[in-house]
């Protein structure tokens, strides 16, 4: 089993800034950002005050977090299009030769890669961005995208449930599969679900092919059912409903913080892990309160929020903190992840895990 000790290991990177200004502005070198077009001239809508915004970010801590971009920016509407990371990455594929949103906040950075693998992201390389950890943003210059967080697998189990059928809590990927837990574990679909495909894809890069595909044939048998979104299990497990939640580490100590009799258990072998990352959205006119959105996502006040939620962080400051329920620095609990290679094996992942597993997958709504 590898970990990641040190710094994430995923893509190294330099980034330059780069400006335009305009309705049709040549782009030139200067200290802020801006999107660039392979022609050299990116057409600016610099009047618009709407935007529309694709998320997979939790229902719960988007208002807070846009606390500070609307007093900023109180006259802009924002139309919120919040999704699992599976159905945003889905519509945003499906509207390829009519994009409809303007950015995209807080998707995958593997579903990030798979768009700009179709061509569907505008370079933009917001003000601030080098400040962002070079693990967290993409390597071309300008970045593609950039990151703001990472979340990590963990598993959410309830205490008085283990209690009542006297077993242990489990502690390992290994303790899953062990035949007291058939029917007693949940967790994410990973068509549908981020979290569900860092765990598959975590899974596969910790393990390799064979031995990962093999595994997951042993925890299917204890499945009793896979959801469509990265947070339910921790609350099925939270309510007893299924005891134990394969989710995310930030869901389960939201769980906890609320009175759930549930401890949250980061696998010894290393969580799967991915990026929590914002784009452009490649479109015949850009608009300016576009590249102000994603300007505003990576400044202090924006990661002051995200770290009430998130241990890991895109940028290191001596304000970040552990958010309450974390003991140890989680990068220590990450494995080695290659999210380029993840996102380039998204499809493939997904076919062969429906071929095997789709059967015990709840009715998407």
């Amino acid at each position: 089993m590898k970990k990641l000790t040190g710094s994430l290991i995923v893509i190294v990177t330099a980034v330059s800034l780069l400006t335009a200004c305009g309705k049709t502005a040549t782009i030139k070198e200067t200290p802020s950002g801006v999107a660039a077009s392979p022609a050299g001239t990116v057409s600016l809508d610099t009047t618009s005050k709407e935007l529309t915004v694709y998320t997979a970010l939790e229902d719960d801590i988007i208002k807070n977090y846009l606390i500070s971009y609307k007093a900023k920016y109180p006259d802009i509407k924002l139309n919120i299009v919040r999704d699992s990371t599976g159905v945003i990455t889905a519509k945003l594929l499906a509207e390829k030769d009519n994009p409809q949103a303007d950015v995209v906040w807080g998707v995958a950075a593997t579903s990030l890669l798979v768009l700009d693998q179709n061509n569907q992201l505008e370079p933009y390389a917001p003000q601030g961005v080098d400040r962002i950890l070079p693990e967290f943003k993409d390597k071309n210059v300008p970045a593609h995208w950039v990151g703001i967080d990472a979340w990590e697998t963990a598993f959410i189990v309830n205490k008085t449930e283990m209690a009542k059928r006297k077993l242990p809590i489990p502690e390992t990927y290994a303790d899953l599969i062990k035949p007291e837990y058939k029917g007693l574990i949940t967790m994410p679909n990973p068509s549908s679900s981020g979290t569900g495909f860092l765990t598959v894809s975590g899974l596969l890069q910790l393990e390799g092919k064979d031995k990962a595909w093999d595994y997951m044939n042993k925890l299917h048998d204890n499945i009793g059912m896979y959801v469509h979104s990265g947070s339910k299990p921790a609350k099925l497990a939270g309510t007893g409903e299924y005891p134990i939640g394969i989710s995310f580490g930030y869901r389960g100590l939201q769980e906890k913080k609320n009175g759930s009799p549930v401890e949250v258990v980061f696998p010894k072998e290393g969580s799967g892990w991915d990026v929590e990352a914002n784009a452009l959205i490649k479109k015949k006119t850009m608009k300016q309160v576009s590249q102000k959105f994603l300007d505003w996502a990576i400044t202090d006040e924006a990661m002051l929020e995200y770290n009430k939620n998130y241990a890991i962080l895109a940028v290191k400051t001596d304000a970040s903190k552990l958010p309450e329920g974390y003991k140890v620095d989680p990068i220590k609990q990450l494995i080695k992840n290659d999210l380029n290679e993840a996102a380039k094996n998204r499809e493939s992942i997904l076919a062969e895990w429906d071929k095997r597993y789709n059967t015990k997958s709840e009715p998407k709504k």
